[in-house]
Parts: structure tokens; C-alpha cells; sequence
């Protein structure tokens, strides 16, 4: 499958409801780059229990 972003081979591929998004190593860095700046982190720990403590 091929990166979302760029012409490259994904890396990562993800599916969810029948919709599937693959990135390659790059731009998943990226993507998560933006996540950790964001509110949406947190969210994502609390939905998977993730205590960091």
C-alpha cells in the first residue's frame, strides 16, 4: 500500500470501519510530531487506560 502523504511504500497501515490509511515511517513521525502537541494525546491515553505514571 502506499503512503498517504507521498509516493512511498506505507509503513503503517491502519483500518478502521472499512476505511484503511497507511502512512510511511516519515510522515507517521510527523503525525505524531502533531498528536503530542495537541489535546488529542491525552485523549488517546484515556481511551486506552495508558497511565504514565
Amino acid at each position: 500500500m502506499q503512503c498517504h502523504y507521498c509516493d512511498r511504500d506505507a509503513d503503517l497501515t491502519v483500518e478502521k470501519d472499512g476505511l484503511k490509511v497507511a502512512v510511511c515511517e516519515e510522515h507517521f513521525q510527523e503525525r505524531l510530531d502533531d498528536i503530542s502537541d495537541s489535546e488529542t494525546l491525552q485523549q488517546l491515553r484515556d481511551q486506552l487506560e495508558i497511565d504514565r505514571s
